[in-house]
């Protein structure tokens, strides 16, 4: 199996440093920043579970609510598990409460409700039981978001025909004729945007990795 690359020092100061920004709630720019990188992330794994537009929406807010209570306590040790990993964990409660609103959660948890405690427990028993099974989900919508950003830095620069190119034969499946004839290209067009455009995704990517904690 191949082994994930390690963390850079320069990765983990940018880390660190998005966290420590995080912790003072008047910096605006550090918070719009984290907004802009993880918002997408939970939303799309919110509709994955099953939840409405409006559902997803909720467990977003709720979810940076949450985060903006508790990340000052936050201590980034990669040894002992990543901000993303607890993230995960936090969306999964607050998506189970959406749940529980719909009146679709386990009867007991409604039982447990007047006990907060025993409604912790219940809901973190929950989210550990369905982690191995959500994370590939989880790890799946963050790559979409890191590539839905990176295409969104490089709109301006790649030109309308090319990102529709792209758009239509990478992100929709189009098949490359219909792609073609569509945009008024031929075959080859096609292929070389993909291949150029692709490249510059991939740079944009692993851009935004170190920051993306």
């Amino acid at each position: 199996m191949r082994r994930a690359p390690r963390d850079t020092k320069e990765d983990l100061k940018t880390r660190r440093s998005l966290l420590e920004r995080l912790a003072n709630p008047e910096d605006q720019e550090g918070w719009d920043l984290f907004y802009h990188l993880y918002s997408q992330l939970v939303y799309r794994f919110a509709i994955q579970r099953g939840l409405s537009d409006a559902e997803a929406k909720d467990v977003v807010q709720d979810t940076f609510l949450c985060v903006n209570k508790k990340v000052k306590d936050f201590n980034y040790d990669p040894a002992i598990g990543s901000f993303r990993s607890w993230l995960l964990h936090t969306t999964q409660w607050r998506i189970s409460d959406q749940l529980k609103k719909r009146g679709q959660l386990h009867a007991a948890m409604a039982a447990d409700e007047e006990d907060d405690s025993s409604r912790t427990a219940i809901i973190e028993r929950l989210a550990d039981g369905a982690f191995e099974q959500q994370n590939d989900t989880w790890d799946q919508e963050w790559r979409a978001s890191l590539v839905e950003m990176a295409l969104d830095r490089l709109k301006d620069k790649i030109g309308a025909k090319q990102f529709q190119v792209f758009e239509l034969y990478v992100l929709k499946g189009w098949p490359v004729l219909k792609v073609a004839q569509t945009l008024g290209v031929n075959v080859g067009q096609v292929y070389l945007t993909k291949h150029r455009v692709a490249k510059l995704v991939k740079r944009q990517v692993q851009d935004l990795m170190p920051q993306f904690i």
